[in-house]
């Protein structure tokens, strides 16, 4: 981020659930994140706006884009095929994908145990060392605090309705250039399959040497090609 701010004004907000942000029992799908999202930028005074989306950043990102198409001036997608899109890629069917959504189980059991828990997945990427201990630790305080793995969970839960959502909002393609990259130890060309489904002018590719953590295992690519597309 300290890179980008040389030439941009960079907001890194927490998702509702997530990090500082507040905790509420619902509004976790695309929509109503991404209306969230909206409201914040709105009141900073911004309207214009260069938008990135990783994981389920990207499900909001879409939704926002697709709500407020001519206040996105252009938008990245980072290693995650939009839900519902067909992409050639079924993210739904992820082992992780069908736990987290299971109602109440997931909290029991990972409760006491959100180190262990999250930690298997910052290590199942193609540099394990990126995400570091103090990185990791400063997740799992967050995500211990109450209400905090509930919250991601809450996410996962959120996909039939995400898909309903997207389905809907794919019927007019964006209209803003678009950026997909995905990690090679990951979902590869899903985002970029599934961004030409709903865009109209799309780029992208594969990161090399990365897993689903782009911009901690390749932060130097990253930053490169976003000045690059922002420049354009």
């Amino acid at each position: 981020m300290p890179a980008l701010a040389k030439n941009h004004t960079v907001i890194a907000s927490d998702l509702r659930g997530l990090g500082d942000s507040s905790k509420p029992l619902t509004g976790y799908d695309g929509k109503t994140s991404a209306e969230d999202i909206h409201q914040l930028v709105s009141q900073l005074g911004f309207k214009n706006i260069f938008l990135v989306g990783h994981d389920f950043g990207a499900q909001v990102a879409y939704s926002y884009a697709a709500a407020h198409p001519n206040e996105v001036r252009r938008l990245v997608i980072l290693d995650i095929p939009i839900p519902g899109i067909d992409s050639g890629e079924n993210i739904e069917g992820l082992w992780w994908v069908q736990f987290h959504m299971v109602r109440d189980i997931p909290e029991m059991l990972v409760q006491g145990h959100e180190k262990e828990y999250l930690s298997w997945f910052y290590r199942h990427t193609c540099n394990p060392t990126a995400i570091t201990k103090e990185d990791i630790d400063e997740y799992v305080s967050h995500y211990s605090a109450p209400g905090g793995m509930r919250a991601g969970f809450e996410y996962y839960r959120a996909l039939p309705e995400d898909i309903k959502q997207n389905q809907e909002y794919s019927k007019v393609k964006l209209p803003m250039p678009v950026l997909a990259l995905g990690g090679q130890c990951s979902h590869g060309t899903a985002a970029l399959n599934s961004m030409r489904l709903v865009a109209t002018n799309v780029s992208g590719g594969i990161v090399s040497d990365s897993g689903h953590w782009i911009a901690e295992e390749r932060p130097d690519f990253l930053i490169k090609e976003l000045v690059k597309f922002f420049n354009e």
